[in-house]
Order: structure tokens, then C-alpha cells, then sequence
């Protein structure tokens, strides 16, 4: 008896509605969220490559875009359109696909992927299946049987919502703390920095929800002081008129990380230069000429305490000046931590890479 068989899967033409909203996800990243704005770009990207077409105009993805739930009119504002958190875990979703699906199809050893190292032995609890799940993880009985019961057995085929994934048993937990540098250096010399740290920021959240729910992931910004953002905000960040106070950053983390019950802690810091800025007796002292010794000094002791505490400081450097490196590596070396280098195109695949890893060598 001829069994079922499996047709090779073959992508369908992107429909006009996803083009588009490709788009405006990364339109809403680069506009801090705003959505007039966003569509004023969008409205020209149109007249230039005619995206829209007689059969389905601009206005026509407007009013998909409310009936799917991305869109909403705020009233209190005048009936100005808002996005929702719908659409602030789409772009979250698309940032970490952008990133981390890179990674998954890379070539076996230039790329640490989920593939491996995700645990130490199946447990006996199942769930439905997470993008970023290796595929050792799918239970395939379990996922067959559910295709069956979901579709039948004339009109058989197997779908993302049949996959069961067989959870792995891990011995711990990880709380990490990622530092942004939302001083002014960051969209200056027509270079935007921030951007790229933001995707990286929404693209990890995503990550940690979906395939490491136990962990916890703390974001938080630091300029000329420095405080905690909720996830949800990471697309509105902006860049103000800041100097570099990267001691208030390192306190602030401390401070999350001591909340933290985790064993494991680390903290990750994306800056485009030196510690320009300290409190010092309720009033800033700001040195943006060289490396203050004062500025460095504090910092670097923290760098220290955090050794002490066993939290890992790893520094993700998007500027190559010699004399930032210098400061850099003796901040690395005091800490103990690690630093990176890098552009920022390969700034997501530095980050990611380096979480897995740090992740399988705390599960193991």
C-alpha cells in the first residue's frame, strides 16, 4: 500500500500586504516608532518602486493592518494611528529572524547555533514548538500524530503549529543585563549606531522568551545617567544629547542583577567609545578630550567589583580608534570579561553567538 508522500516545499510569492509591512517594521526601527513618519517613507519607497497596485493601494494595507491588530486609532490623540503590541512583538519577531536566522543556516563551525549544547538529557515535558528550537529537539511521533488529528488523513500535510518539542533538562538559568550607549557619538559622523543596537536588543528579548523562558533579560540605556527600559519600549529609543556615564550603567546593573536569584550573571555592553561622565558630590564631571583618569578610575574599579561578584562584563565595541581599544582592554582585563570588536553588521551574530556559548557553558 503506497503511503503518503511529501512534496518538496516551495515558497509562495510574498503578497503585496507582506511586502509592505517588511517594510514598515524596519521603517518604525529606524523612526523610533513613529508611525506617521513611518508611513511618510513608506508613501515615498511606493511612488519610487511601486509597491501598491490598482488592485490593492495603500489605503487597503492601512485598514488590513487594524483588522489584523497591528494598527489602532487613539482616540485621546485625535484619531492618530498607534501601533500595538501586536505589532511590537512583530518587529521583535522579525529583528531576531533577521539575526539569528543567519546563524541557523550558517556553515557548520563558523557559527555557534542552537543545534547543539541546547541541554544535558530529554525530560519527560513537552511543548509546542519555538522558532530557534534545533530540530534534534522534535518529537516526531508526537508532531505526526498531531498532524493527523489537525488535518486528517486524505488531505494530510504537517504545519509549524503540529511540531512538538521535547524540553531538555537544564541545571541552570541565566540572567543577563544588556547595556546600550544612547550618548550623542552614536548617530554622529553620518553614521546611525543606534539602530543596529536596537534590532540586536528586540532580537535577543525574543530569543530568551521563547527558547530560554527561565532566564531573564534586563535592558537599560545609559548617557549622561542611565536607566531601565521594558522590552516593549526598545523601538522608541532615541539618542540624546548625552555624555558616555558608563559608571551609572554598571551601578544600575548591579543593582538588577543583585534582584536576581540566578547563579549565573553577565552582563553585556554596547558602546561606540570611553567613559566620558561621572556623579561626582550631586553634580556631573564631564571630560570628552582623552581618557580622564578620574572617569577611567571609577570605572575600571567597577569593572573590578563586578569580578568579585562573578558577573562577566563582555564589550561589544562599534568603533576601532586605537586609544578606545586601549581603554577597552584594560577594562576587559580588569574584569576579566571579554571584548569584541566590530562592525556593526556583524554586531547581532558577535552577541548571539557569544550568549549561546556562554549559556552552554553555564548548563554543563
Amino acid at each position: 500500500m503506497l503511503g503518503n508522500r511529501f512534496s518538496q516545499f516551495t515558497e509562495k510569492p510574498q503578497s503585496t500586504f507582506d511586502t509592505l509591512f517588511e517594510l514598515l517594521q524596519e521603517l518604525l526601527v529606524y523612526t523610533s516608532g513613529d508611525m506617521t513618519e513611518a508611513m511618510d517613507w513608506l508613501n515615498q519607497l511606493d511612488r519610487k518602486y511601486q509597491i501598491t497596485t490598482p488592485e490593492y493601494g495603500m489605503g487597503d494595507f492601512i485598514q488590513e493592518l487594524k483588522d489584523r491588530g497591528f494598527l489602532k486609532d487613539d482616540e485621546q490623540e485625535g484619531g492618530v494611528m498607534q501601533i500595538t503590541a501586536k505589532m511590537e512583538q512583530s518587529i521583535r519577531k522579525s529583528s531576531l529572524d533577521q539575526i539569528f536566522g543567519k546563524l541557523k543556516k550558517s556553515q557548520q563551525g563558523s557559527h555557534k547555533t542552537s543545534h547543539t549544547g541546547t541541554g544535558d538529557e530529554n525530560s519527560t515535558d513537552m511543548r509546542n514548538f519555538n522558532f530557534g528550537d534545533a530540530h534534534e529537539q522534535i518529537d516526531y511521533n508526537e508532531s505526526l500524530k498531531n498532524a493527523y488529528i489537525n488535518h486528517g488523513i486524505h488531505e494530510f500535510q504537517m504545519v509549524e503549529d503540529d511540531l512538538v518539542v521535547v524540553e531538555k533538562a537544564f541545571k541552570s538559568q541565566t540572567s543577563t543585563v544588556l547595556m546600550i550607549d544612547i550618548s550623542h557619538s552614536m548617530i554622529l559622523y553620518g553614521e546611525d549606531r543606534i539602530t543596529p543596537a536596537k534590532k540586536v536588543a528586540m532580537a535577543l528579548s525574543e530569543l530568551i522568551k521563547t527558547k530560554y523562558p527561565k532566564d531573564t533579560l534586563d535592558v537599560i540605556v545609559f548617557g549622561n545617567d542611565a536607566w531601565q527600559i521594558e522590552i516593549k519600549d526598545i523601538p522608541y529609543l532615541q539618542v540624546g544629547p548625552y555624555h558616555t556615564n558608563t559608571v551609572a550603567g554598571l551601578e544600575l546593573a548591579m543593582d538588577l542583577l543583585r534582584r536576581r536569584k540566578n547563579p549565573n550573571k553577565q552582563i553585556f555592553m554596547i558602546t561606540d567609545g570611553k567613559p566620558t561622565c561621572i556623579v561626582r558630590n550631586g553634580k556631573y564631571y564631564k571630560n570628552s578630550f582623552g581618557l580622564d583618569r578620574i572617569i577611567v578610575n571609577k570605572t575600571l574599579n567597577l569593572a573590578a567589583h563586578c569580578r568579585k561578584l562573578g558577573i562577566k562584563i563582555t564589550t561589544f565595541m562599534i568603533a576601532q580608534d586605537s586609544y578606545l581599544q586601549q581603554f577597552v582592554e584594560e577594562f576587559t582585563q580588569t574584569n576579566q570579561g571579554k571584548a569584541f570588536y566590530t562592525s556593526l553588521k556583524g554586531l547581532g551574530d558577535y552577541i548571539f553567538e557569544d550568549y549561546e556559548r556562554n549559556r552552554r557553558r553555564n548548563v554543563r
